[in-house]
């Protein structure tokens, strides 16, 4: 392309990085080819991919239609595609006109795939599948299968991990099996559906139907397998750029490696930390094997978080630094770039209901000091816990909406529940005590089965269910005389009162639905061992990659609010219910387990609070497992490296004091900072036996030990 004149191009270059931190300038500048950006939560990463783009453009080094940048939701491309345009008044002239493409991975592989399927295939059509329901039931019914609305469901979303995992019919039983995946039916009943699928979809009318997956198949194909059609495409894009690169899927990478070629010219960003749909086929291997895939790479880290005070970020970084596994070792640590805000508050509640009110009383004060309903989130880990929320909300007169989702009385499996029950008022006649065990046989046949099942969608069914039981419970409680035509008059008195969706109210998410959004207030709730992790993952065990994935989806949340945030638990699910559950075991070392009956309590190390293990979440006794924060059975995660150095510096320490080395630190103190890495004072003070004096003495230097290892 012709090059700018000097002094425009160079005026121009230094537009585009005036307003830049330093590691986002290194990011934008650095040379053309391969480029892995580590954005932590708050970076600014789609700020500096986009500059990243302008900066290629205005340097001559590739033109503005040679580049495309793909991402994984329509919104998310929607926004780059506006920050694009945004730079053409900085001078970047077609860089936002259009002549950048930025598009899901999808979007790119239908548009290609349209352009080059009469080349490849001929005069046969295509017709996009948007929904492979129908299909799956047929396939299912033809492998005489007795599937209900959920298992298709399921079984789709089997099919779907399969392609995305570029996994065949034949591979799908041995695979399931390597990775111990939950699999709604027995993975051979799976893989004849899947493979009755393939066949049914082949050909109808003379037309070839392709699901979403199909297009990233056919399409990295077509490039693999054309030599004229991969040197159409490579000679039309010559820059790529990928976004949430943690997210990629193996037939996404596959599609990734058709477009480059044997070239190297891409840029990639993400965030190992944010990993949290490994249950569709994602993963972020490909993210942290990015420089052994090209070790020339430039590798930049963006730790400066934007979005949120440095109160909120200290309890991310302190969150997040207990995790384990391989994806442990690529830990950002985030440094807050906003004035101090309110300290995260924590509170213990003796129910649902109670933990409830409180949160919905907090919102109305929060909005009465100012605060948008709008920039109010309450985040939770299952749809099914909305519902308390809903009722809470709507008897605070709040407006919410529920996102990502419907609310809780309006979703299928409850509207079924109550037409049960509405059948069953003229011939049931129950009371007090009797209601629910008989509801639960009245739910029985939609799903309320006495074991929770697998799959996504009747495990989501399930747990709407039993949380209608456990409404039922609540009411008998408070009403002993409450009959079947009462309770049903009850239930549809609040299925009426609650709000419509209404674009100015509070937030209600599940913390998926909650990814790539932020509020100034989050509050996160139902924070128990068994829903955060949830009950699934634990059964994997205590150290498994399934709760890992649950520590990164309570970071998720954490990183969600900008300046409150809230985070709170419930002891039982209905009032007067047993108490017997525990604080999720992510909060162990983090925040006090403190009983409060108006609202969240301040974060403070409380008398009598029983320590408990970060990795089983079991009660510890032995002064070594309090200071190490886990059972001295349960398996270290030791940086051998560090502790080492930490040992060097304390010996070194001790003898200019001219004390023992013991006076220092401990043993089990250093062991302590080797295994959980603290990134702040506050995460350092937290280990017992560094107070105020030693954390003056010795903190600048642990943590500058700390730091070099990250």
């Amino acid at each position: 392309m012709p090059s700018q004149a000097p002094e425009a191009s160079s005026t121009l270059l230094d537009r585009l990085i005036e307003d830049l931190d330093d590691e986002q300038r290194e990011a934008v500048q650095a040379p053309r080819g391969p480029v892995c950006v580590l954005a932590g939560a708050g970076t600014g990463k789609t700020r500096t991919i986009t500059r990243r783009i302008a900066y290629l453009v205005a340097a001559g080094h590739v033109a503005p239609g040679q580049v495309l940048a793909v991402t994984f939701t329509s919104r998310a491309a929607g926004e780059m595609r506006g920050r694009l345009r945004s730079l053409d008044e900085k001078g970047a002239d077609g860089v936002g006109t259009g002549a950048v493409q930025a598009m899901t991975f999808h979007a790119a592989a239908r548009r290609q795939l349209q352009y080059f399927w009469p080349r490849v295939v001929g005069d046969t059509g295509w017709e996009l599948l948007d929904s492979k329901f129908g299909v799956v039931a047929q396939a299912a019914n033809r492998a005489s299968i007795q599937a209900s609305t959920d298992d298709v469901r399921d079984l789709a979303g089997e099919i779907e991990w399969a392609k995305s995992s570029l996994i065949s019919p034949e591979a799908y039983p041995a695979a399931v099996a390597e990775v111990s995946r939950d699999i709604p039916l027995d993975a051979a009943k799976v893989a004849k559906v899947y493979a009755g699928y393939e066949a049914m979809k082949a050909r109808r009318d003379g037309t070839t139907l392709l699901d979403f997956d199909d297009l990233l198949l056919h399409t990295a194909a077509a490039i693999e397998n054309d030599a004229a059609v991969a040197q159409e495409f490579r000679d039309r894009y010559r820059c790529f750029v990928v976004d949430e690169y943690q997210d990629v899927t193996p037939l996404q990478q596959r599609v990734l490696n058709a477009w480059l070629g044997e070239r190297d010219d891409v840029t990639v960003v993400g965030d190992a930390n944010q990993t949290i749909y490994s249950f569709t086929g994602a993963t972020p291997g490909y993210l942290l094997d990015f420089s052994r895939r090209f070790p020339e790479a430039a590798v930049v880290r963006l730790e400066r978080d934007y979005r949120s005070t440095p109160q909120v970020v200290s309890l991310a970084n302190r969150v997040i630094s207990m995790a384990r596994g391989r994806m442990a070792g690529s830990k950002l640590h985030l440094i807050g770039q906003r004035d101090p805000g309110p300290t995260p508050t924590f509170g213990e509640y003796p129910d649902e209901v109670a933990e409830a009110t409180a949160v919905a009383k907090s919102i109305k004060k929060l909005i009465r000091e100012g605060t948008a309903p709008a920039e109010i989130a309450v985040l939770y880990r299952i749809n099914a816990q909305s519902e308390v929320y809903e009722e809470a909300l709507t008897a605070a007169g709040v407006a919410f909406q529920v996102r990502g989702g419907e609310g809780f009385f309006s979703r299928q499996e409850i509207r079924q529940a109550l037409v049960a029950l509405q059948r069953a008022a003229d011939r049931v006649d129950a009371v007090g005590a009797d209601l629910p065990p008989v509801i639960r046989e009245l739910l029985e046949p939609l799903g309320l089965t006495a074991e929770e099942p697998q799959g996504v969608r009747a495990r989501e069914r399930w747990e709407a269910l039993a949380a209608l039981v456990e409404l039922v419970e609540e009411e008998v409680a408070l009403r002993p005389s409450l009959d079947t035509r009462s309770l049903l008059a009850e239930l549809r008195q609040r299925a009426d009162a609650r709000h419509p969706p209404v674009v100015q109210g509070v937030t209600l998410a599940s913390l998926h639905a909650a990814k790539g959004l932020e509020w100034d207030a989050v509050f996160l709730v139902g924070l128990a061992d068994g829903t955060l992790p949830i009950s699934h993952a634990l059964a994997r065990g205590a150290d498994s990659e399934q709760v890992e994935e649950e520590r990164r989806l309570l970071y998720v949340g954490i990183t969600r609010a900008r300046v409150h945030l809230a985070l709170s638990w419930a002891l039982a699910r209905t009032p007067g219910g047993r108490q017997g559950r525990r604080p999720s075991r992510f909060l162990n070392g983090v925040a006090p387990q403190a009983t409060s009956d108006d609202g969240p309590s301040k974060p403070r190390r409380q008398r009598g609070a029983t320590p408990r293990c970060r990795v089983c979440n079991g009660a510890l006794s032995t002064s070594a497992s309090i200071m190490l924060r886990r059972c001295e059975t349960c398996p270290s995660d030791v940086d051998e490296e560090l502790l080492a150095q930490l040992k060097e510096w304390r010996l070194e320490t001790s003898k200019e004091m001219k004390v023992p080395a013991y006076v220092v630190f401990t043993d089990n103190t250093l062991i302590a900072i080797a295994e959980t890495l603290p990134a702040d004072e506050a995460a350092l003070v937290s280990i017992p036996g560094i107070g105020a004096r030693k954390l003056e003495q010795f903190g600048p230097d642990v943590l500058a030990l700390v730091k070099g290892r990250r």
